[in-house]
């Protein structure tokens, strides 16, 4: 486990023989070059990473991911823990999240902000930019725009989850949140279930309205009207307090929790949490940054990357949660699949 489990790595980068040299902005795409003693680098838009990536490759590229990841050693991934500051005068957080995958021929590293404050302004309240090198000799390949795909394959790590978890014959989903991880994950889990209904919530109505109207599901005055008798349940919140009721949810049901990706922050009843059979992206993760499993100190069963592997039972009979914090590898993998769709092998 050791090559994939390296805990907080600290410490300053010095690079040096490359600047950006030119932007310039065609229509609604934007290009960029960086300049070096050897190349040009391109600057991968996020429109134009959501118009490489669908889901019927990066959802199995994901599940392999996840897979590779709880296989050790033998999976060739090494992914610290993420490295995480406060940017305390905005409530906000800054992010590294660098990883690498043998298998999958991929390294990279995702710088990510998350302001909280940002959520009735028009900045995005998740924004990252994700660095990709070349594995064989570790020259930089691309810089990518994050937004569309930790959007994206966050809500492919869901579908992976629901795929293994969710019980037999589900009919009903509810969303509880209406940003981009709503979006992305109404598409993603539509990609995996034919859900008869899908419900949606938002604690501003108007919102939950709108993405309603939008994407043909029906919204919700309250969470409790959202989650009743739902199948599965996809919590992505900006929250801290939960958001999601133990007496809501009935036995059996599977929820994918995205929010609350640190220690002080909840999005679960931790009633809910303690009753549940708890699968996660990485057990070690979910040990060290999950305030829903921190706080309510719940056991975590396993990951679901060992679910893939058929090493781990996937309890369907019992109420379950998924526990995603989101993986440096994910980014990895995305990043790669969306360089090689637009650049080819170059």
């Amino acid at each position: 486990m050791a090559a994939r489990r390296l805990g907080n790595i600290r410490g300053q980068l010095f690079l040096s023989g490359s600047r950006f040299s030119s932007t310039t902005v065609k229509g609604n795409t934007t290009s960029a070059v960086m300049s070096s003693s050897s190349s040009s680098i391109p600057f991968i838009s996020s429109e134009e990473a959501e118009k490489a990536l669908t889901y019927n490759e990066l959802i199995p590229t994901i599940e392999q991911a996840l897979g590779d990841y709880s296989s050790g050693e033998e999976g060739g991934v090494v992914q610290p823990l993420r490295s995480v500051f406060p940017v305390k005068k905005q409530d906000g957080l800054f992010l590294a999240m660098p990883a690498y995958s043998e298998k999958q021929g991929g390294l990279a590293c995702k710088l990510l902000t998350l302001f909280p404050k940002n959520e009735n302004t028009k900045f995005p309240v998740l924004q990252g930019t994700i660095a990709l090198f070349d594995a064989d000799n570790g020259s930089l390949k691309a810089i990518l725009d994050g937004e569309a795909i930790t959007g994206m394959r966050t809500a492919a790590a869901s579908a992976v989850a629901t795929k293994y978890l969710a019980p037999e014959g589900s009919k009903i989903l509810a969303i509880l949140g209406a940003g981009l991880q709503a979006k992305t994950h109404l598409e993603a889990l539509r990609h995996v279930i034919q859900f008869k209904e899908v419900r949606i919530w938002n604690r501003t109505y108007s919102k939950a309205q709108a993405f309603a109207a939008k994407y043909g599901c029906i919204a919700c005055k309250t969470g409790e009207e959202a989650v009743k008798d739902a199948d599965v349940i996809a919590t992505v919140t900006g929250t801290s307090t939960p958001i999601l009721q133990n007496g809501w949810v009935k036995d059996g049901a599977h929820i994918n929790c995205v929010g609350a990706p640190t220690p002080t922050q909840q999005e679960l009843d931790p009633v809910l949490v303690r009753r549940s059979v708890i699968y996660a992206d990485s057990k070690e993760a979910a040990l060290n940054e999950s305030g829903d499993v921190i706080i309510t100190k719940a056991e975590v069963f396993g990951e679901i990357g060992e679910v893939v592997l058929g090493k781990l039972k996937a309890r369907k009979n019992e109420t379950t949660i998924f526990k995603s914090l989101g993986m440096a590898l994910e980014d990895v993998v995305a990043a790669k699949l969306v360089h090689s769709k637009l650049h080819g092998g170059k």
